[in-house]
């Protein structure tokens, strides 16, 4: 990968000297993230998907998950500590985060929002988030998320 083709995630991870594996593959908005996982030669279940949601008026939250699965709502509002929420429309993610549908990263939003991770990504060595950009991907260590954003691992699917 070029220097010119780093997205802002990639610049983020290099400012703090996180190490890292950026993918890139050439977007499909067909695609689904599990078929993108299988097109970056990953086991889906490491390969994560960012969600926003709204809970009470204004107050937004970030979810991170596994492609292959879906965001269990009820269960996303108990780790917030909200009654409910809801995806948020998506013609307000690019205002809300700065980024658009299919390029979400947890990383580097405009604004910082409670972030939750599914628990499974505390047991791996390295997960794939968007790099900030669709068609973009990096590899980091979960635990080395920890040094720019605060989130807290928590059950978040259905079927776990």
């Amino acid at each position: 990968m070029k220097a010119e083709e780093k997205t802002n995630v990639m610049r983020l991870l290099d400012g703090r000297k996180i190490p890292y594996a950026a993918r890139s593959y050439e977007p499909d908005p067909s695609m689904t993230g599990e078929e993108i996982a299988l097109l970056l030669n990953e086991d889906p279940g490491k390969v994560y998907k960012t969600l926003v949601t709204e809970g009470k008026p204004g107050r937004h939250y970030v979810f991170v998950v596994p492609v292959q699965k879906e965001l269990d709502l009820k269960k996303a509002a108990k780790a917030a500590g909200e009654k409910s929420v809801s995806m948020i429309r998506q013609k307000d993610l690019l205002p809300l985060t700065g980024y658009v549908h299919g390029g979400c990263s947890p990383l580097g939003m405009k604004k910082v929002f409670p972030t939750f991770i599914h628990e499974t990504a505390e047991r791996e060595e390295q997960i794939f988030v968007s790099a900030g950009r669709v068609g973009f991907q990096v590899g980091v260590n979960p635990k080395d998320l920890a040094s720019l954003i605060r989130f807290t691992f928590a059950d978040l699917t259905a079927d776990s």
